[in-house]
């Protein structure tokens, strides 16, 4: 019996584990079954679908012409044209080289759409966190006002308090209750909103507490890596490479297309065959095309640049409100410490010690900071998660 019940232990044990989840199982389960990250991948495959179809070979040509005599239907003349055009071999070759180019943009693209997917679920995570830890604050606030108020019902029957104060805890234990139930109607929402994210697939998170995250002290090795890092910049890159390239394709536009083919004539008693080889002159087809890819590729310095402004002015900008809000988050700790127990307060007022006015002022200022903390711990999580955002 003694090992039956020790197994048992073990299995409760084993499964309460396997479905605790961390953020970083949700996000890897919603990476997978988004539906909106579904149809980018399915949209950037599609743009490098279409990239490719401009290297292809244009269609072969087919084309017969039958002819007769007006006086005399005896005599014909037949002729069938085969021909296949093509343009000089390197420009295939330059062609695909800006293919990959674009194909790496693409996929940058789609990194930078999946991580905004991705900060959106960490920032719910974030805030399913904070809402339990504030359901956990109602729930001792909760307990205490129940207590309290059973002693002064008590009281009151024996004429030991007033009306007055056992109405004021009364109060106070539905102000609570609403709070508990508007608490809990957001965490259904924010779990829904999870859920919605993973394309409505079930899913478990049941953390309580976030991950510890420590501010970096060196900004500037901060900004190297995360511009580095930035996929909207990769992009951008990846573009001007593509585009410079452009710029090298349209230079060849220069070189004539190439046609091959096969002639057969066909008179009446006689057959001829031959080869049919041919060229186009491209003097029309591609004026201007080098200087629009020359302007598109100084669009896109000119963007590149803006985009590192801005993503240096955010940066900076959540980095300086981290660091308000963890020092502000240090100052209440330290607070907390050296301030009085809520045990000590609920004893001193059944004692006697204090009215119940100085008690639920003292107790009002004590859970409004833990309310204040805990908002100021849930904004500095989702500035962290903005700063790191390039490692989801």
């Amino acid at each position: 019996m003694k090992r039956i019940a020790l197994y048992s232990l073990m299995l409760v044990a084993f499964a309460t584990a396997q479905a605790q989840t961390t953020i970083d199982d949700v996000l890897q389960s919603i990476s997978a079954n988004n539906k909106e990250l579904q149809a980018n991948a399915q949209l950037t495959e599609a743009q490098k679908l279409e990239a490719r179809t401009d290297n292809n070979l244009p269609d072969p040509t087919v084309s017969y012409a039958h002819q007769w005599r007006a006086d005399d239907n005896k005599d014909k003349l037949g002729e069938l044209i085969v021909s296949q055009s093509f343009d000089f071999p390197t420009l295939y070759a330059s062609r695909s080289k800006l293919n990959k180019m674009k194909s790496t943009a693409y996929d940058a693209q789609a990194m930078a759409y999946r991580q905004e997917v991705l900060l959106q679920a960490k920032e719910v995570c974030l805030d399913i966190i904070m809402l339990r830890q504030e359901l956990a604050l109602l729930t001792e606030r909760l307990h205490n006002a129940n207590e309290l108020a059973t002693l002064y019902k008590q009281r009151l029957q024996a004429g030991d308090a007033n009306i007055l104060e056992t109405n004021k805890i009364n109060l106070e234990l539905l102000n609570v209750k609403t709070e508990a139930s508007l608490n809990a109607t957001a965490l259904r929402n924010k779990m829904q909103e999870l859920v919605a994210l993973n394309g409505n697939i079930p899913l478990s998170f049941d953390a309580d507490a976030y991950s510890a995250i420590v501010l970096p002290t060196d900004f500037d090795m901060l900004k190297t890596e995360v511009i580095a890092a930035d996929p909207n910049l990769q992009s951008l890159m990846n573009q001007r490479n593509a585009l410079r390239q452009q710029v090298s394709v349209d230079k060849q536009g220069w070189i004539p297309k190439l046609e091959l083919g096969y002639r057969l004539n066909t008179e009446t008693g006689a057959t001829y065959n031959g080869l049919v080889v041919g060229a186009s002159i491209p003097i029309f087809q591609n004026r201007n095309k080098t200087k629009v890819a020359k302007a598109q590729l100084l669009n896109n310095d000119f963007l590149q640049e803006n985009a590192t402004l801005r993503i240096e002015s955010t940066l900076l900008q959540n980095y300086r409100e981290a660091q308000s809000l963890y020092t502000s988050m240090n100052e209440y700790q330290q607070t907390f410490q050296s301030q009085q127990d809520l045990r000590l307060l609920k004893q001193a007022l059944t004692g006697g010690q204090i009215s119940m006015i100085e008690y639920f002022v003292e107790v009002s200022v004590i859970y409004q900071s833990k309310q204040n903390y805990l908002q100021l711990e849930n904004q500095y999580q989702k500035l962290m998660a903005q700063i790191y955002k390039f490692q989801l």
